[in-house]
């Protein structure tokens, strides 16, 4: 079932159209999740964003499962229109930009919880470094979503 055609009507597998809405719609909760703060509800912006992050890491850890066990980039590439160097350079910035992203959430995550609870967390710094991290969390999912086009659409 995890490897059977997806819901998206492309031939991408089901594991891949999951990630792929998923990473569509993860702007829209981290959104959600910003307003808790600027609210003022810090432990509602704290608790949607552990849920988001982890929600989003085991995305990842099934994404990457599923597409080393059906023949990765390679194989998908085979049946893409779009030049496979093209997609290869797209797909190594993709990559790049996305493990940025995810470290710095992690960090950003464990050391405003720890700078929270010492009551030394740095408002201005916080919101400065988790505007970079959204910034990268959204290109990384633009990206994501154009890779999946570029392999089953175009």
């Amino acid at each position: 079932m995890f490897f059977s055609k997806g819901f998206l009507g492309t031939n991408a597998p089901l594991y891949m159209d999951i990630a792929t809405v998923y990473f569509a719609i993860l702007p829209f909760l981290l959104i959600f999740s910003i307003f808790f703060a600027i609210r003022k509800q810090y432990k509602k912006h704290f608790f949607s964003q552990l849920i988001i992050l982890c929600l989003t890491l085991y995305i990842v850890v099934l994404f990457e499962i599923g597409l080393r066990i059906s023949g990765g980039f390679m194989e998908y590439s085979k049946y893409s229109n779009i030049s496979f160097d093209f997609m290869l350079v797209f797909l190594i910035i993709h990559i790049f930009i996305a493990i940025a992203a995810i470290a710095g959430w992690i960090f950003l995550f464990i050391s405003s919880y720890k700078q929270y609870k010492r009551n030394e967390l740095d408002g201005m710094k916080h919101k400065k470094i988790g505007k970079a991290i959204f910034s990268a969390l959204t290109l990384t999912s633009i990206m994501g979503i154009f890779m999946y086009l570029f392999l089953f659409v175009f």
